[in-house]
């Protein structure tokens, strides 16, 4: 998958994340969740805009990182709903893989880039 693609992927999993928080009931649990999920769900996308924008090496590793802890802390928010039992598993299972592979191709390229990187100096 190039840069574009991820780009577009990212973009696309935020969208679906917010359609998602937008149609959850009201109240404080879901709201409190809701805004998070729609945040790191939204923080992966445009961190990794940023991250194919990165003005060095070093800037690009740091930038992966972060893009991974958000899609890792947006898996995180999906579980909170299901352990709370605000929400099913099979209502959040499609989005959820996503963000489990989301969270797989950033933890290589990061786990990667940290090898080229070290290598590098």
């Amino acid at each position: 998958m190039n840069s574009e693609e991820l780009r577009l992927r990212t973009r696309r999993y935020a969208g679906e994340v917010i359609r998602f928080v937008d149609n959850l009931p009201k109240g404080m649990a879901y709201d409190v969740i809701g805004r998070q999920l729609m945040r790191s769900a939204t923080s992966v996308a445009a961190n990794y805009r940023a991250t194919c924008r990165a003005r060095s090496r070093p800037d690009f590793v740091n930038k992966l990182g972060i893009v991974e802890e958000e899609a890792d802390e947006t898996l995180f928010w999906f579980e909170m709903l299901i352990e709370s039992g605000k929400c099913e598993q099979s209502t959040v299972s499609n989005l959820m893989d996503e963000a489990k592979e989301i969270v797989a191709i950033f933890s290589a390229s990061h786990r990667t880039a940290r090898l080229n990187k070290s290598r590098s100096h």
